[in-house]
């Protein structure tokens, strides 16, 4: 069956011709997604929400106007772009997960510097109060340094500057 007459078919509901081509471009879609938002098991699920647009709308396809790859391919970038901007997935960026950091949950003593267990004691030694919240903040919790200046209350320049000044300190700790 040509590509043409698949998609005609898939045009009137035809449940075999959407299994067919979403064998033909479930994989490429999938890639697509997940490079743009570079979570795996969330793309496939984005993927899936693709397929499901393009079913309920299939009608809306017009050959005249592109490729029929080319038009789930718009839709899924737009997916993958909306899921970026959410907020639920921008706060779930801020937030580490357990199995990036393995052990930092089975602790065992409470009142231990947290950086002691990922060996970052030695980077972060003589910080300031001031830098230590800035720097987890940024790289702990993966928080824009405009989202930083908010949380802080302070101005974004001092962010900046202290984020600057931090990470010298960090660098000279390297060297010792």
């Amino acid at each position: 069956m040509n590509l043409d007459t698949l998609i005609e078919k898939f045009k009137q509901k035809d449940m075999a011709a959407f299994e067919k081509l979403y064998a033909m471009y479930a994989e490429n879609i999938h890639g697509v997604i997940n490079t743009i938002i570079r979570d795996p098991e969330r793309s496939e699920e984005l993927c899936q929400d693709v397929f499901i647009k393009v079913w309920n709308n299939a009608e809306s396809y017009n050959s005249s106007k592109g490729r029929f790859f080319t038009w789930i391919l718009n839709i899924a970038r737009n997916t993958a772009i909306d899921e970026l901007r959410s907020k639920t997935y921008k706060n779930q960026k801020k937030n580490l997960r357990a199995d990036y950091i393995v052990g930092i949950l089975e602790q065992p003593d409470e009142n231990a510097n947290k950086y002691d267990i990922i060996g970052l004691e030695k980077l972060l030694k003589g910080l300031k109060k001031k830098c230590s919240q800035i720097i987890e903040l940024l790289y702990f919790k993966g928080f824009t340094q405009k989202e930083a200046a908010k949380q802080l209350d302070i101005p974004l320049g001092t962010v900046k500057t202290r984020n600057r000044n931090c990470i010298s300190k960090i660098r000279e700790n390297m060297n010792v």
